[in-house]
Formats: structure tokens, C-alpha cells, sequence
């Protein structure tokens, strides 16, 4: 030695002196359960792989202790690493029990010596001289929150096995502001968990996470197939890394949901080749705990951790001098280099079995894990998830196989025309009882996506509302809650709080809220209706205008002088005898033929009266035109008596009640709305006695047909009820506008394939025909009196008219009575004037001039007189009125 330490100093070559002994010790502490195990294994090969590496510590070699702990044995662990500790180790590792391991690390706090542990730590506490290369649990709680949120799961049940298992889950389990969870949790065993799967599977909750003992998981599995658990509605979530190592060949071909993370990556080319060389390495110690498909997650981490070490250590070896560890514990006194050690092994980076490796005050930050779906002919990998990313989903279809399930699905319904409805009889079971327009829907559904179905009324005849004073649901959203259906089909509303704890499809039909009513009675046509064109105000005033236009037409032609005439025609200067032919009869007489539109013999001739006259023939130009206009309108147009048109009239009123489907979308909308009109309606409707909210469509569509009642119902089923029945109708237009969608339980997969065949049934226009089928059958609906296409008015009746004819008569008869009144007074003022004339009553002579104008002669002359009869007075002559015109034109010429 010394010759060659003089030829180093005569050559003048520099010599470097190793910061690093060539002995480092190490321990490692592992329960009596792990001896000759995986991980015990891997600690070993990996101290073996590093020792043969001449690039990470060419100087170095790495010696190892290795005790043997019982569990929950503190006392013994605490001897055997002070007797490690005594032995000079420079680090301890492991165990992976938290009891034992809390135990040892503060032997290792006390000491400054760096504790490298695998085990999840449920303390979130920084720990100054431990390495946890265990994923920290408050990212895995986030990992499989992840996880829930992607798989819309809202009610879980939690089956442990240790107490320190509900520790370990304690951040899934506390309230979360990004999934609401009703959990359920349960500790098992061996012995219990066949009764507590019971309870799970009496409670119908199908999504279920599992934190067991890998060693115990066999007897977990074989509870599932006891109780039948093993089907597609059952999803499980295991919380261990090594799902690959379970034995679930019974579970592939039930379609049965499992699924898990895993730490190791095993289809990486580095990991297989590790594995190889490991699985070498068992069969030259004469063991058989590895193959080369798989590794325990527990047995990687335990490699990684001592290749961490190692690179630590080199990492330190080109700055810092290792000193020795002599330290005792029997004495407080730390050792000086831990510090510095455990800080470069901080700060290590570093690619393991168990993926990107990078730590922060001593918990691990950076890692991958791959999510497993147990498909049917094996595990694969269907995302992954990477701290502060989330869940990346790479294969959806994954969680919905379609193509080769073969599965059949419990379908609630509720009876409702013409969506869901039920043959009658004993002919029709199973299926065939039900038929309508939903039904065909579901059929042709069932056959694009591939499964079968059995159809069930839902117990309570509702669709589903919220009950806010107990906090539960009822009728067809309860039955998917708690997964008593797989599907909903009906006329159900896709609304905010349904879809809040349930899913819908894409809707399969738009719609809105619109108001049914009786149709209201055609208003009885008037005797007089010929009159409404006019108001009754306007007729008293064009009376008023009449009068006093005849009046004043008087009284301007008594004064004007041109309306002076010399009746005979004669000069004025010689025959003072002057005429005005606007008598007051005449006046009004001129005055109601004009209004009439008819004329007059009677022409005013001075200005004054022109003016007049021409004034009252404007004011009756469109006097008569206006009513003429109004009239065609009021004698043609159909009127109906209705006391609502819309939301706002119904809302403004109380005599009508109205109401809505009782525990149905139209009750939530008004209940939950914020506009004031509907507000409004809902008070009304809420404190209505009796109720207004019907139980069912048919009692709301009946109570409307009795009358004085208005029904709030979905638009699509309206139309099919006013289709078929003429004594309905709609009322205004809709309240909103919505869709009916299929509902499925939250997270289902089956809702996204649903969805693409009724778009794919819309866009081929099947769902129309579908409509079309159901609501437009000529052959149900009713025939209503409606006008042609062709024509633009109605034809007038005897209500319509009838007026005029009753005037006419009314006219005639007040004619007549006239007529007698005048011969009366004519048949007096004759007998006072000639007091011989021979006495007769007045009704001998008319019926004397009724007999004359009956005989119809065609002679338009009559006698002068004929006061009595020609039998009995022969001394009577008759003059012909002609003969007595000109004997008076005679007499004239000779004066």
C-alpha cells in the first residue's frame, strides 16, 4: 500500500478519496406473514441489482439486516431495530403495518436515521426522517372520488375489514363539495362478510367499495357468487393495488362491474424486464413467490424504495463525507449524517416499477395509476389518473359493452294514453299487456342496443316529485334510485331536480305546459243581433240626429223664401195663395228617406236647405257604410262565450279553479317557478279546498268535462285529448317549453347508447311516424264543425236575420193600425159635416170598403163616395173621380 502511494505522488496523478464507506448497512423490518414473501424478495434483488451495478455506487456495497416481527407486537420491533441500530445501519425499512411502523419511526426521528416506508399512512402530518414512497392518501382519496364522479354514483356502501381501514378512507367519507354521497358503512371479516353483503344486497345498494386484506379477498368473492351479486348491475370498487393477482375467472362472463387501480404498470417494457431478472433471481434462492405476468404492489415499492436509497446515497457520495452511524438506543444522541442523507434522498427523482417517482417533505407527489375494468375475457386498462390531472377515461365503452351483453332490464312504467297503455283480458301476460307509443319506442330501442326487458307498473302511479318536508322521492324516480328498475319509460319530464339524482336520455319528444278546457258554448244568436254592429249609444244618437235634422230642415224652409211656391202656379202678384212643401211630416219624412237611402219626391230648393240636406247625406254615407262593414263581421263570425284566454286571465281570477298531475314536472314547475303569475297559481292551486291536483291524467280530463274547470297539463298529451274529443279544447298558448327523455339510475350505462338510437330514430324520422300513428288516427278522432277550406264566411240563419223580418211584420202591422186609425177619424169628421147623411157604424163601413178592395177589379178608378151600400140607397150616384177632376178643371177656366 504504502509502495503504491508512492508512485500515485511521484507520478503526480490526483487520487480521489470516496466520500461514501464501502460498507453501508441497512435493516429492514417485516412482520412474520412476509417472511420468504414478494416483498421480502424484492429487497433482496434490489440490494443485489444495485451491488452489481458498478455505475450507481462503484465504490459502495449494500449490506442488509433482516428481522422478523410478529403483528401488533411493538415490544420486539422496538428491540430488533435498537439492535439494528446498534449494527450501524445507516437507514431502516419498512414495515408495512402503520401500528408497527408508527412505532418505528420514532425510534428513527430520535436518531436522525432515514425511514424508508411502503405502507399508506393515514396521518397527514409531516414526518422529518421518513420517505413514504405509498401514494399519500388524501390524493388517493381524490383518485377515487374521481372515479364516482365519472360513474355518477350517489349511494355507495363501504365494506372494511381493519380499523385502520375506515381510517384510511376517512377523507372518501367526509362531505365533499364535489359529490354528494349517502354511504353506507360496514366492517367485515371472513366470517361476516356473507351477512354483511346480505344487508347490501337487502338495502339494493349496487355500488359497493372494498378495502380487505388481499389474503382474505377469496372469501369476499365467494359471498359475491353465494348471494348472486354477480351481475351487471353490482359495481365494485377495490381500494388494493393488486387486482390482478385475484382469481375472478367466475366474474368475466357475468358482466359483473370490478374495478381498481393499479401502481404497477406491468405492459412497461422496463417492468417486464425487471420482473424477468427478478423471477431469475427467485429460482437461484430455491423460492417461487413471482411469475413474470404480475407483481404485488407492496414488492415494487419495496424495490423502489432501496433503488431510492441507492441513488440517494450516490447523489450525497459527490458532495458530502457519509460518516459512520454509531449511535445507540440507549443514549438520545442523533446521528450527524442522517440529516444530510435523508434530505438528498428527498430530493430524488427517479423512474421505479412503481412509475414517476418524486417526493415533497417526504411524501411522494408525483406517481401514475392505471384504472382496471375486469372485462370479459380480461383485466384491461381503461384510463389513468396522475395527481392534480384527474381520471382520464381512454375507453368508455369499457364500462358498456353492448355488443355482447345479453342482458334483461326490469323497465317501470305508469299507464298513461296513449304513451303507456294496457290490454285487457287474459289472453295478454308479460310484456304483451302493455302497448302505446312509448312501448314502441322501447321496442325498438331494446333491439338497436341489445338487451331484453320486463315492463312493471310503478306501486304508486306517479311519475316522481320531491317531497321537501320528508326529503325523499316517490313514484318512478324512487324505483331508479333505489335500483329497483334499470329504466323509466313514460311521458316523463326531463327537469333540474329529477336530473339531480337521476339520468335521462336525449328527449324523444318536445312539449310544453298548456291549459285545457271545455269548449265554451256558441253564444245564442239575438232576435235583434242585426243591431250590435252599432252601439246602443251610437242608435240613440243617430235617433237624436234624425229628429233634430227634421227639425231643423223645418224650420230653415218655413224661412227661406225660395221654398215659397203660388199653388197654382200662377204669378205671385196676382195669387197671394203661396205653399212650402216642407211640412214638419214632410221634413221628417225627407230626413228618413235619406237615411233609408231611398230619396224623396221632395227637392229642397234654397241654399240653406241644400246645405242641409247635403250634410245629412255625408253623416248618412258613412253612417250606413260603416254599419254595413260592421255588420258582415258580426253576422258571419262564429262568437263564443270564454272567460279565459290565457295564464294571466286564469291566474287573475277565482271562480275557475284549476289545477295540475298531482307528484308530476307540471306541479314542480309552478311550485319551483320565480315568475309572479305563476307564483300566483301555485298559492292558489296549494291552498285550494278541495284539491285541485288530480292523481291521474284521466281524473283531471274528467273533472274538465263536468266544467268549470281548467287542467294544466303537458302539451303532447292536450293534443292527443282535444284530438278525440270536440267537447275540449286549448286554452293559450305554452307556459314553457321542455322534452320527455328515458330515465335511467345515476350512472347507468345504459343512457349514452340509448340516447344515439333515439337520435339516430329521430333523424330518420321513425320517431314522426311514431306520432303520427298515435295522435293523427283519423279513425279516433272526432269531426268538428268547422268551416271549409274553400270558404271564408258562414251562411246566415234565421238567429241571424230574423231581426229584419220582425221589423217588417212589426212595420206591416203598425201600417194597418195606422190605416184604421185614419179611416176612423176620416169616418167621424164626415158624419159631423153632413149630419143627414144616413146614420152607419164605423166597422159597417169599412167592411163595406173592405168588400170593394177585395174584388180586385183591375179598375184603377173608384167612386168619389161609398159610404153605404149601392143595395140600399139606388138614389145615390157615383161620380167617377176622373169625371169630378174634370168638372172641377171646368169650373176654373170659367171663373
Amino acid at each position: 500500500m504504502e509502495l503504491m502511494m508512492k508512485i500515485v505522488f511521484l507520478l503526480g496523478l490526483p487520487m480521489k478519496v470516496p466520500s461514501l464507506p464501502p460498507v453501508v448497512k441497512i435493516g429492514a423490518i417485516f412482520t412474520e406473514d412476509q417472511r420468504n414473501s414478494s416483498s421480502e424478495l424484492a429487497f433482496k434483488f434490489a440490494i443485489d441489482e444495485i451491488n452489481k451495478d458498478k455505475t450507481l455506487l462503484p465504490h459502495t456495497v449494500l449490506a442488509y439486516d433482516i428481522q422478523y416481527v410478529s403483528m401488533n407486537d411493538s415490544f420486539h420491533a422496538n428491540k430488533k431495530v435498537c439492535h439494528q441500530v446498534q449494527f450501524g445501519v445507516h437507514s431502516i425499512f419498512g414495515p408495512s403495518d402503520p401500528l408497527l411502523g408508527t412505532h418505528i419511526h420514532s425510534i428513527c426521528d430520535a436518531l436522525d436515521i432515514p425511514h424508508l416506508e411502503i405502507r399508506l399512512d393515514s396521518e397527514n402530518d409531516v414526518r422529518e426522517f421518513s420517505i413514504n414512497l405509498h401514494p399519500a392518501q388524501n390524493l388517493l382519496s381524490s383518485a377515487f372520488e374521481d372515479v364516482m364522479i365519472f360513474l355518477n354514483w350517489t349511494r355507495i356502501a363501504v365494506v372494511y375489514e381493519d380499523d385502520y381501514g375506515l381510517m384510511k378512507l376517512r377523507e372518501l367519507v367526509r362531505p365533499s363539495r364535489n359529490i354528494q354521497l349517502d354511504i353506507h358503512l360496514r366492517q367485515a371479516n371472513p366470517e361476516s362478510y356473507w351477512s354483511v353483503l346480505m344487508d347490501i344486497k337487502k338495502k339494493e345498494i349496487h355500488n359497493i367499495v372494498v378495502d380487505t386484506r388481499a389474503s382474505n379477498m377469496h372469501h369476499f368473492l365467494k359471498g359475491i357468487l353465494q348471494l348472486q351479486m354477480n351481475d351487471y348491475k353490482y359495481h365494485y370498487l377495490f381500494t388494493s393495488f393488486d387486482m390482478e393477482t385475484f382469481d375472478l375467472e367466475d366474474f368475466k362472463y357475468n358482466f359483473v362491474n370490478m374495478t381498481a387501480f393499479r401502481i404497477v404498470d406491468i405492459e412497461d417494457l422496463s417492468v417486464k424486464e425487471v420482473l424477468r431478472n427478478m423471477v431469475k433471481f427467485q429460482s437461484s434462492k430455491g423460492t417461487r413467490t413471482l411469475n413474470f405476468s404480475y407483481i404485488q404492489a407492496e414488492a415494487a415499492l419495496m424495490y423502489d424504495s432501496v433503488l431510492v436509497f441507492a441513488v440517494g446515497l450516490q447523489m450525497l457520495e459527490q458532495s458530502h463525507f457519509l460518516k459512520f452511524s454509531n449511535v445507540s438506543c440507549d443514549n438520545a444522541h442523533p446521528w450527524d449524517g442522517g440529516l444530510s442523507l435523508i434530505n438528498y434522498i428527498n430530493a430524488v427523482e427517479w423512474k421505479g416499477l412503481s412509475g414517476p417517482i418524486e417526493f415533497k417533505e417526504g411524501r411522494r407527489i408525483r406517481f401514475k395509476l392505471d384504472l382496471l375494468k375486469l372485462k370479459q375475457h380480461a383485466l384491461v386498462k381503461v384510463g389513468e389518473w396522475h395527481p392534480g390531472s384527474g381520471v382520464n377515461i381512454t375507453d368508455h365503452d369499457a364500462f358498456f359493452d353492448p355488443g355482447v351483453m345479453n342482458a334483461t332490464l326490469v323497465v317501470t312504467t305508469i299507464l298513461e294514453t296513449p304513451y303507456v297503455m294496457m290490454h285487457s283480458g287474459k289472453n295478454f301476460t308479460g310484456n304483451n299487456r302493455f302497448y302505446g307509443f312509448c312501448i314502441d319506442i322501447l321496442e325498438r330501442v331494446s333491439q338497436e342496443v341489445g338487451f331484453d326487458y320486463l315492463l312493471d307498473l310503478v306501486p304508486d302511479r306517479k311519475y316522481g316529485a320531491h317531497d321537501q318536508q320528508t326529503g325523499s322521492w316517490n313514484g318512478m324516480v324512487r324505483q331508479l334510485i333505489q335500483h329497483k328498475a334499470d329504466l323509466a319509460v313514460g311521458s316523463m319530464t326531463i327537469n333540474y331536480a329529477r336530473e339531480s339524482v337521476i339520468d335521462f336520455t336525449k328527449p324523444f319528444m318536445n312539449l310544453g305546459i298548456s291549459i285545457l278546457f271545455k269548449v265554451s258554448r256558441s253564444e245564442q244568436a239575438k232576435l235583434f243581433s242585426f243591431m250590435n254592429p252599432l252601439a246602443t249609444d251610437i242608435w240613440l244618437y243617430v235617433l237624436s240626429a234624425y229628429v233634430l235634422v227634421s227639425v231643423v230642415m223645418f224650420i230653415v224652409a218655413k224661412l227661406s223664401p225660395p221654398e215659397w211656391a203660388n199653388i197654382n202656379n200662377s204669378d205671385v202678384k196676382k195669387d197671394r195663395n203661396m205653399e212650402n212643401q216642407f211640412s214638419l211630416s214632410n221634413s221628417f219624412w225627407f230626413t228618413v228617406g235619406t237615411l233609408m237611402q231611398q230619396g224623396s219626391d221632395l227637392n229642397p230648393k234654397a241654399a240653406s236647405t241644400r246645405i242641409v240636406g247635403g250634410v245629412w247625406w255625408f253623416f248618412t254615407l258613412i253612417i250606413i257604410s260603416s254599419y254595413t262593414a260592421n255588420l258582415a263581421a258580426f253576422l258571419t263570425v262564429e262568437r263564443m262565450i270564454t272567460p279565459i284566454e290565457n295564464a294571466e286571465d286564469l291566474a287573475g281570477q277565482t271562480e275557475i279553479p284549476y289545477g295540475t298531475l298531482e307528484s308530476g314536472s307540471t306541479m314542480t314547475f309552478f311550485r319551483d317557478s320565480m315568475i309572479e303569475t305563476y307564483k300566483k297559481m301555485w298559492r292558489f292551486m296549494e291552498n285550494r279546498q278541495p284539491t285541485v291536483f288530480m292523481p291521474t291524467y284521466e281524473d283531471g280530463i274528467r273533472r274538465v268535462l263536468e266544467g268549470n274547470y281548467a287542467f294544466l297539463m303537458e302539451s303532447t298529451m292536450l293534443d292527443f285529448v282535444v284530438q278525440r274529443d270536440c267537447n275540449l279544447t286549448q286554452i293559450g298558448g305554452l307556459l314553457d317549453s321542455k322534452g320527455y327523455g328515458i330515465a335511467t339510475p345515476k350512472g347507468s350505462p345504459w343512457k349514452d347508447k340509448i340516447s344515439l338510437v333515439i337520435l339516430e330514430l329521430q333523424e330518420k324520422g321513425e320517431m314522426q311516424m311514431l306520432y303520427n300513428k298515435w295522435w293523427r288516427n283519423s279513425g279516433e278522432t272526432c269531426q268538428r264543425n268547422e268551416k271549409k277550406k274553400g270558404s271564408k264566411a258562414n251562411s246566415l240563419g234565421v238567429d241571424n236575420i230574423g231581426g229584419v223580418f220582425v221589423v217588417l211584420l212589426g212595420g206591416l202591422c203598425l201600417a194597418v193600425f195606422v190605416c184604421i186609425l185614419e179611416f176612423w177619424y176620416s169616418s167621424t169628421k164626415y158624419k159631423k159635416e153632413f149630419s143627414r147623411a144616413p146614420r152607419q157604424s164605423v166597422c159597417s163601413e169599412m167592411g163595406s170598403e173592405l168588400c170593394f178592395a177585395l174584388k180586385c177589379r183591375g179598375s184603377r178608378q173608384r167612386p168619389a163616395l161609398r159610404r153605404q151600400c149601392s143595395k140600399c140607397l139606388p138614389d145615390v150616384t157615383y161620380v167617377p173621380t176622373e169625371f169630378k177632376n174634370l168638372s172641377h178643371r171646368s169650373q176654373s177656366r170659367a171663373n
